[in-house]
């Protein structure tokens, strides 16, 4: 477990955070959500569920999640699962100009922001299945990628080369947590050695470089 300023928090905003997560911090969508708090500069503290000892399933555990899933994130006496849910509540409750805003201001933009969360959440399953994020950070899976895997692969690519620009900047001019979710995708063919343009490259290597991300993924090494 990991406690992230707890003390000041309580004393700045009066409420207490807690963000669970797998033990081998191997979620994605975790990520998202602790690369948020840390971008909104709200500290919080950081706990560790055993998914395979089947922590989530325990009575304490269920009664914080709806769903017995992770993430979850506690405030005060509210509970919220699901990372998409967590990011749009915390996005509106700890708004600009007061906090950092992790998406576009352009309404087209936050709009395909919020289109790329929803579609790595949803598609791609066989390329999430054969990369696990665990190449990120630990083993490399030598096994070639399956006709499905390719598929999915080609097509996440086709949409990296519309969006991504050729200095592999961020995506919409300005850093946002679309940033975060399709880097990482993009990611399980980089770390894991398959062949991504170079733009794509670029691109990964700079969004991994961001101390939210970066961290995380020190996390998870610690525990591989």
């Amino acid at each position: 477990m990991c406690n992230i300023f707890a003390h000041s928090f309580r004393k700045h905003l009066g409420v207490i955070m807690i963000l669970y997560t797998n033990r081998q911090y191997s979620s994605p969508y975790a990520l998202s959500v602790y690369a948020t708090l840390l971008e909104k500069g709200l500290p919080f503290e950081l706990r560790t569920i055993d998914l395979t000892a089947g922590e989530h399933t325990e009575a304490s555990y269920s009664q914080l999640s709806l769903t017995s899933r992770v993430p979850t994130l506690t405030i005060d006496d509210f509970s919220l699962s699901e990372s998409s849910a967590i990011i749009e509540y915390l996005e509106e409750r700890y708004a600009p100009p007061d906090f950092a805003s992790v998406f576009p201001h352009n309404p087209r933009h936050r709009a395909r922001a919020r289109q790329l969360q929803a579609w790595v959440r949803s598609d791609l399953g066989a390329l999430r299945e054969e990369r696990q994020t665990t190449v990120i950070y630990g083993q490399k899976n030598l096994q070639p990628l399956s006709p499905e895997g390719q598929k999915a692969a080609h097509k996440l690519l086709a949409a990296a080369d519309t969006l991504i620009d050729e200095e592999g900047g961020h995506l919409f001019g300005t850093w946002s947590i679309a940033d975060v979710d399709f880097s990482v995708m993009l990611n399980r063919l980089c770390a894991n050695g398959d062949p991504v343009p170079h733009k794509v490259q670029r691109y990964v290597e700079r969004q991994s470089a961001r101390p939210c991300v970066e961290s995380w993924w020190a996390f998870a090494r610690q525990q591989s």
